[in-house]
């Protein structure tokens, strides 16, 4: 029986103009943007729909800002329905208020606070982040490891095969790098961050991140989300508590979690928000299967 994934969106897939003819066309959308607005005090809808985007680039802003885009498709798109879903790290908040895990506006809290903390641990300790194209997962690890000597740095983000992003200290990436070109990689190349998230630097933000959950009203998840942490299904709320704290500091196993839904009965990947990152993703990662986005009001057509 083939079944149907819901994926959603992380940082980097945000745009000036998000969500604004969404809101326009439909109150299913208008309302969520407004709720966000309300419930943070900021007028974040402003903030996506026009700009600036030196002010939507910042991370308190753009995280909750895919956030309520990737919701407020998901609520247009109530009747259609997913069997499973996961969100490549911010997205996994979104996943998990899909699934009925949070509510609306824990999650809004939460993201908004975890960009904050997030911020901040990068002016705390510094570090930076690097795409690699052509290496395997396996064989970078190794280069991670040897180049730890000049400084911290991990593999951070598995997306696909032979797209990995590492993060750490920018002495420890940047020799990585250098490890990475010498191994062969066809592209190396240092991205526009401002922090080393989903590595060890993150470690500051896990503190005030850590209460948050601990005082969060998380339930059980009515369907399965798949774990960046683990790439495994979990629906459990004690272990979903668990596994977003480790995300902060922890690679995100994304080509592995696109080949366990695979494996588990996904025929059709849909993206719900901003961009078109994970289409791509999974178009790499596994074949035949069916991938489509809804990001824009004239995506509905195909709903």
């Amino acid at each position: 029986m083939s079944k149907r994934a819901f994926v959603f969106p992380g940082q980097g897939s945000q745009y000036v103009g998000m969500g604004a003819d969404l809101a326009a066309a439909l109150p299913e959308a208008r309302r969520l943007f407004e709720r966000a607005d309300n419930v943070l005090g900021v007028p974040l809808s402003r903030i996506c729909f026009e700009g600036p985007e030196d002010e939507l680039r910042q991370t308190k802003n753009t995280q909750p800002a895919i956030f309520v885009h990737s919701l407020a498709v998901a609520a247009v798109l109530a009747d259609t329905g997913a069997d499973m879903a996961a969100g490549h790290s911010l997205g996994e908040y979104s996943a998990l208020v899909y699934a009925g895990s949070l509510s609306f506006e824990e999650g809004l809290k939460l993201v908004r606070l975890r960009g904050e903390l997030m911020h901040q641990a990068g002016i705390d300790r510094p570090g930076t982040m690097a795409a690699v194209i052509g290496l395997d997962g396996g064989a970078l690890a190794e280069v991670c490891s040897a180049a730890a000597t000049a400084g911290i740095v991990q593999p951070a983000n598995f997306n696909s095969p032979g797209q990995v992003v590492i993060s750490g200290s920018v002495s420890g990436v940047r020799a990585a790098m250098d490890g990475a070109k010498s191994h062969g990689a066809k592209l190396v190349k240092e991205l526009p961050v401002s922090g080393a998230f989903h590595s060890p630097l993150m470690a500051p933000a896990r503190q005030g991140l850590e209460v948050a959950l601990a005082g969060a009203d998380i339930k059980d998840a009515r369907i399965p989300v798949y774990a960046n942490v683990t790439a495994a299904p979990v629906q459990d709320a004690a272990e979903i508590r668990r596994l977003l704290l480790e995300q902060l500091t922890m690679p995100v196993l994304w080509e592995q979690s696109v080949r366990r839904m695979a494996a588990d009965g996904a025929t059709e990947f849909v993206e719900l928000g901003p961009g078109k990152v994970l289409q791509g993703l999974v178009k790499r990662t596994v074949s035949g299967v069916a991938t489509r986005g809804v990001d824009t009001y004239k995506d509905f057509s195909g709903s």
